[in-house]
C-alpha cells in the first residue's frame, strides 16, 4: 500500500468533524475529503450540539452544512451515508432529494435515513435514485418516518442484506415489489409500518435468516416459505402465522400485545406452527386462565422465556395459577433452561401467608430430566408461584442453578449490594407495594425453599437493595 493510501485510510477512520478540520488544513487531506467513503450528518458530527437552545440558527446551520459538504464531495468512493434530521430542522422534501441525489452514488453500501417524524406522510423516498446501477451496491438500508413506493420491476438492489423499516408508509403488494428480486436479503426488520395488511416472504428468499415485525397493527396476515428463516420476532396485535411444517425457525419471540390468556393460545398452537424450535419467547399482559396440559410438544425446545405482565399496574390477574406453568415444562421434553419473569407491579394474589398451616398442592409426577437451570425474575409470595418453584425443584432430576430474583428490574444477582447508585445516583423506582412485596418474597424463600433445595443445586436469591430498598420489618 502506498504512503498516501495509508493516509487516505487514517483520515477516513477519523471522526467527520477532525477529517473535515484536517481537509482544511493539507492539501493531501483535503483530496481525502472530497472522496471520503462515510457521510455522517448528525447534530453531534456537524457540531452543533451547543447551540441547542437556538432552533433557528441550528437548523440553518445543519443545512447549511450539508449543502456545504456534499457540494465538496465528488460523490467517489462513498460507502456510507447517514442523516438524522430533527423535527426543528425544517428541510423540505426538494432539499432532501437533492442530497440524496448528490450522495447516493455507485458503489454506496450503507444507507441510514432518519427523518423527522412530521415528514412520515409527506416525504417520499426517491425511488428513482436507486436505478442507474447506485443502488445494486447497497447492503444495508434503514428508513424512518416517510413513504417508500417501489413499483413491478423494482430490481435495483440485488446486494442487500439488510433492510429496517421504521414508520414506513409501504403496503405489502409495494414491500413485495421491493424485496422480491433482494436474493442476498438475510436480515428484515418492520416497525410501525401501518399499511402492511399482509407479509409474505417468498421461498426464494434463501439467505433470509432474520425477520423481526413491531407494532405493525393492521396486518393480519404472515406468511413465510424462506427456506432457512431460523429467527423471527413477533409484538403487536394477533395475527394468523403461515410457516409451514418445513418452517426451520428455531428462535421465536412473540407477543399478541392485546391477546388475553396467550400463553394458552402459545401452548396450544406453536407446536405445530413452529415444530423445530429450540429457543421461545413468550410474553402476556392478561393472563386469567391457567396454562392447559396439551398433548403436542415442542420437542426440541432448550430454552424457554415466559414473561408476564405488562406494566407497574399488573396485568396477570389474582386467579391466575402459576404452577398451571408446569405444563410448559411439560410440553418441552428436552427442556434446559428455564426464565419466568413476573413484573409485581400492582400485584395481588392469594399469599402463601394468608394461610400459615395451608398445604402447598401438587400435581400429578411429571419429571423434566433435562431442566438444568431455573431463574425466576419477580419471585414473589404468591402461593401458586411458591408451587411452582417446589415442583421444580422436586421434578427437575438434573437441576444444577435456581435463581429467585425477588425485586422485577434490579441490579444483577451477583451484585451483592444490588443497588444502581453507582450508575444513576439511585435503584431504579420501585412502588412501596413492591418493595413490600419483595421483602415478603425473601421470607417465602428462607420459609418454604432453602430447605427444599437438594446439595446438588445452587440457589442463588437476588434481595432488595440494602440501600434502597429497606423497611420496617414491622409491616412484614
Amino acid at each position: 500500500m502506498l504512503l498516501q493510501d495509508i493516509w487516505y485510510l487514517i483520515h477516513s477512520l477519523m471522526p467527520l468533524c477532525d477529517s473535515a478540520r484536517c481537509a482544511c488544513a493539507s492539501r493531501m487531506f483535503l483530496r481525502s475529503w472530497r472522496c471520503h467513503p462515510k457521510l455522517i450528518l448528525t447534530e453531534e458530527t456537524l457540531g452543533l450540539t451547543q447551540k441547542e437552545s437556538q432552533k433557528v440558527d441550528i437548523a440553518r446551520d445543519f443545512i447549511s452544512r450539508v449543502d456545504h459538504i456534499l457540494k465538496n464531495h465528488s460523490g467517489t468512493g462513498m460507502k456510507i451515508l447517514k442523516f438524522v434530521i430533527r423535527d426543528c430542522y425544517n428541510v423540505n422534501t426538494c432539499h432532501l432529494n437533492s442530497w440524496l441525489q448528490k450522495a447516493i452514488t455507485q458503489g454506496i453500501e450503507e444507507v441510514s435515513l432518519f427523518l423527522p417524524r412530521k415528514s412520515s406522510k409527506d416525504c417520499n423516498f426517491p425511488c428513482s435514485i436507486l436505478l442507474d446501477g447506485r443502488g445494486n451496491s447497497i447492503r444495508y438500508l434503514h428508513l424512518t418516518y416517510c413513504a417508500f413506493r417501489p413499483t413491478v420491476g423494482f430490481d435495483c438492489l440485488r446486494s442487500l442484506t439488510k433492510l429496517h423499516l421504521y414508520q414506513v408508509c409501504i403496503t405489502g403488494d409495494e414491500l413485495g415489489c421491493l424485496i422480491s428480486d433482494c436474493f442476498a436479503l438475510e436480515e428484515l426488520d418492520l416497525c410501525v409500518c401501518r399499511e402492511l395488511i399482509c407479509l409474505k416472504i417468498p421461498f426464494w428468499l434463501e439467505r433470509l435468516s432474520c425477520l423481526s415485525v413491531c407494532d405493525c397493527n393492521a396486518l393480519q396476515v404472515i406468511e413465510s416459505t424462506a427456506p432457512n428463516l431460523s429467527t423471527f420476532d413477533f409484538y403487536g396485535e394477533p395475527v394468523q402465522l403461515v410457516l409451514g411444517e418445513s418452517s426451520k425457525v428455531k428462535n421465536l419471540k412473540v407477543d399478541f400485545s392485546s391477546e388475553p390468556n396467550f400463553l394458552s393460545y402459545a401452548i396450544t398452537n406453536l407446536p405445530s406452527i413452529v415444530p423445530h424450535l429450540e429457543t421461545l419467547t413468550v410474553s402476556s399482559t392478561c393472563e386469567r386462565v391457567s396454562t392447559p396440559m396439551v398433548p403436542d410438544k415442542f420437542l426440541h425446545v432448550k430454552h424457554l422465556n415466559i414473561y408476564l405482565g405488562g406494566d407497574d399496574d399488573g396485568a396477570v390477574t389474582p386467579t391466575y395459577d402459576y404452577l398451571s406453568l408446569a405444563s410448559f415444562l411439560d410440553a418441552c421434553p428436552v427442556l434446559e433452561r428455564f426464565i419466568l419473569s413476573v413484573n409485581q407491579g400492582g400485584m395481588q394474589h392469594d399469599s402463601v401467608f394468608g394461610d400459615a398451616s395451608s398445604h402447598l398442592r401438587q400435581i400429578p409426577v411429571c419429571k423434566h430430566g433435562g431442566l438444568k437451570k431455573v431463574q425466576i425474575n419477580g419471585f414473589c409470595s404468591a402461593k401458586s408461584i411458591v408451587e411452582l418453584t417446589c415442583h421444580i425443584l422436586k421434578n427437575a432430576t438434573s437441576l444444577e442453578g435456581l435463581t429467585l430474583d425477588c425485586i422485577f428490574g434490579a441490579e444483577a444477582v451477583s451484585d451483592p449490594v444490588r443497588c444502581s447508585a453507582r450508575k444513576s445516583g439511585k435503584c431504579m423506582s420501585k412502588s412501596s407495594r413492591m418493595v413490600l412485596e419483595a421483602h415478603r418474597a425473601l421470607s417465602v424463600v428462607k420459609r418454604y425453599i432453602v430447605h427444599r433445595i437438594p446439595s446438588t443445586v445452587k440457589l442463588n436469591v437476588g434481595e432488595p437493595c440494602i440501600r434502597c430498598h429497606a423497611i420496617d420489618v414491622k409491616l412484614l
